[in-house]
């Protein structure tokens, strides 16, 4: 039986400490914050209960897969999950309304052609093909395996783009932004694809063309919703965890890993404790001062893009009277009237004056009072605390109101019905999940020559392994899963793990 010691009790690393405890392993979490679940937040006002982080859940095989191989109990028998129907309703900026079905891409292709006119669903279509051929060609080596030694391979693009004639030249499509302009056709459905981009946080001018993996993703594999809110998820992961006799030590932030013979060997709290381990596992962005004179993440790592400071979210709860009316849709993207402008402001440090907005009105009981109230999130995705100082009242109080009249847009008389709001920008998420700046890790993404991967869940140290959003493969409960379930591999099976088959 081997000694584990997880830092940080995020989803991706609980995912790992629950395998690892099933392999016969005595695992223990140490977490910094009172609580688990990482950005699985919740915030509770007087019977009003909302999510703080992400609020659906897309490729819920992972966490099925987690549930069937840490127990009996099948993930279906610990949440209740339903299908958001329809997926998401979107509103463009020249007044242009469509609804898009959930896991359907005929639904989706007939809804475009009837709200864009004839041809916009098989545009679409057709890009979402080559997005399956992108996610066939992909999936494993970016998705379902460690990073490979020579991960240099995955920075070759594996959208296969269409051939323009462009300036007397043959070009192809190598960012979201191009396939938009080029193959789409459409700046409406070019709206569409950058939303998805940018709701992971991603540049659509720079990220590559495999990014339309994530609507390929979304509209394959469909959009879910856990009854209770998405913090029911971290809830039954951590009691999955409780139920593998896994320990969780809350309050206890993790100042060093602990270096032995050339290994890893245990962890240094705080307080100046040290909890000595056969293995460690990171759930946390690494960072230098982890591990003092090691080169353990060095400058031929992969790592996030550096060519700008990773995005937060700014998160607006409202406590609305009155009721949800019969109609009303799940989560609605209100989408930039200047979607240039907005992206040179996320990306550049500063705030945008017209922000895409996401608007959740989920359909729950358990989220408000009674049938004559709403809780309401507002999403968008800003510049990271430090390139905007969100801890600035007039700042924040400024953003949260210009959320709140786009938003007024999915909600009927939505600033007349506000009985509380609340506010949460990256300095919140700082504060709360340790993330520098309060950023929020896209997925990995393969092209622009490896640039958008993540470090590998193998470091240089031997012992040491990196698990969740900050590692291989990227953020997303989906991924942040994908690197639990990897650390595990590597640690039960050793370093020459290659994913399950």
């Amino acid at each position: 039986m081997a000694r584990i010691a997880v830092i940080g009790a995020g989803t991706g690393a609980m995912a790992a400490a629950a395998r690892l405890a099933v392999a016969g392993n005595k695992v223990t979490v140490y977490e910094r914050s009172a609580s688990y679940g990482g950005s699985l937040g919740r915030h509770e006002h007087e019977g009003f209960v909302f999510d703080t982080g992400p609020g659906l859940l897309h490729l819920p095989a992972v966490q099925r897969d987690l549930f069937v191989k840490t127990g009996k109990e099948p993930l279906e028998q610990c949440v209740t999950l339903t299908q958001v129907d329809p997926a998401s309703r979107h509103l463009f900026a020249d007044g242009t309304t469509v609804s898009l079905p959930n896991a359907s891409r005929a639904g989706v292709a007939s809804a475009l052609d009837e709200a864009l006119g004839s041809g916009a669903g098989e545009r679409w279509s057709g890009f979402l093909e080559r997005a399956r051929d992108a996610w066939d060609r992909s999936r494993r080596p970016l998705l379902e395996e460690p990073l490979r030694a020579d991960h240099q391979v995955l920075g070759r693009d594996p959208y296969p783009a269409v051939k323009q004639r462009r300036l007397l030249r043959t070009r192809q499509a190598a960012t979201v932004a191009e396939i938009g302009a080029w193959e789409l056709a459409d700046a409406r459905l070019a709206a569409l694809l950058d939303g998805y981009a940018l709701s992971y946080g991603l540049d659509p001018r720079t990220a590559p063309a495999s990014a339309a993996l994530l609507p390929y993703m979304e509209q394959t594999f469909g959009s879910w919703y856990v009854v209770g809110g998405m913090r029911e998820l971290a809830r039954a992961v951590y009691e999955r965890c409780l139920a593998r006799r896994v320990e969780f030590v809350f309050g206890a932030e993790v100042i060093r890993v602990v270096e032995k013979d050339g290994r890893a060997a245990g962890v240094e709290l705080a307080g100046g404790e040290v909890a000595e381990a056969d293995r460690v596992v990171l759930g946390a962005r690494p960072h230098a001062d982890l591990v003092p004179g090691q080169q353990v993440w060095g400058a031929d790592d992969v790592r996030v893009r550096s060519g700008a400071a990773v995005p937060g979210r700014f998160v607006v709860l409202l406590s609305l009277r009155g009721g949800r009316e019969a109609d009303a849709v799940h989560r609605t993207v209100v989408h930039s009237a200047d979607a240039a402008a907005e992206q040179e402001a996320v990306f550049g440090g500063r705030v945008a004056e017209h922000p895409t907005v996401t608007v959740l009105r989920p359909d729950d009981p358990a989220t408000r009072p009674d049938e004559a109230h709403e809780a309401v999130t507002l999403t968008a995705v800003v510049a990271p605390r430090g390139r905007v100082e969100w801890t600035d009242p007039a700042v924040r109080q400024r953003f949260a109101d210009a959320l709140v009249d786009r938003a007024a847009a999915a909600v009927p008389g939505l600033r007349e019905r506000i009985l509380h709001m609340e506010v949460r920008t990256p300095a919140e998420t700082e504060a709360q999940t340790g993330a520098e700046g309060g950023a929020v890790p896209p997925p990995a993404l393969a092209g622009a020559h490896g640039t958008y991967l993540h470090p590998g869940n193998l470091t240089r140290l031997p012992g040491l392994y990196l698990a969740g959003g900050w590692s291989h493969p990227g953020g997303g409960l989906a991924h942040a899963g994908m690197s639990g379930t990897l650390v595990a591999g590597l640690v039960v099976e050793g370093d020459g793990f290659r994913g399950s088959r």
